[in-house]
């Protein structure tokens, strides 16, 4: 079973629902009349985006962008996107749904290339977790769900080597899991 591989719980599936309404609620008074495109990062940010949205109470499209810059448990700091956005983003409010933030280097890169390629209204960043001391680069979300401290977190979409996802709350691995 997968969550004996689970030190410890660090937001349970109910703190994480309770957060998503609050955000729900800034996002609907910000955005009830923008028509936004959520924008999810693949494949992190699927649980967090369907949890979120569920609550809004305004019109929005989706969209998903698959970037890449991880290799085990730590980052490249080599970007590469592997999918980009099909929608046109010109002059839309583009909300990027991100699952977490660490160093910030990959969610800056995308930021950039969204402006400078696809020329939207404005980008705003949503993330459901923020390890603000990890990071690398000046970005900030501009809605946070969570600031966690620097441990290695999997479940509600969060991932090491594609396994853990499905967890149903933000767990602490276990070290000797990805340490082997």
């Amino acid at each position: 079973m997968i969550s004996t591989d689970i030190k410890k719980i660090l937001i349970s599936e109910k703190q994480i629902d309770e957060r998503c309404k609050e955000l729900a609620k800034e996002l609907t008074l910000a955005y009830h009349d923008k028509n936004p495109i959520m924008l999810s990062l693949l494949k992190g940010s699927v649980y967090f985006t369907t949890y979120l949205t569920k609550y809004l109470d305004f019109p929005l499209e989706f969209d998903f962008m698959k970037p890449s810059s991880y290799v085990g448990t730590s980052s490249t700091g080599n970007v590469e996107i592997q999918m980009k956005p099909l929608s046109d983003l010109k002059d839309r409010h583009v909300l990027i749904i991100e699952d977490i933030i660490d160093s910030g280097t990959t969610l800056k890169k995308i930021k950039e290339l969204l402006i400078s390629d696809y020329h939207p209204k404005s980008v705003k960043i949503v993330t459901l977790l923020d390890k603000k001391e990890m990071r690398k680069v000046d970005i900030d979300p501009d809605y946070t769900g969570f600031i966690i401290p620097n441990e290695f977190v999997v479940g509600f979409g969060l991932d090491f080597n594609e396994q853990y996802r499905n967890l149903p709350y933000i767990g602490v691995i276990k070290e000797e899991c990805y340490q082997k």
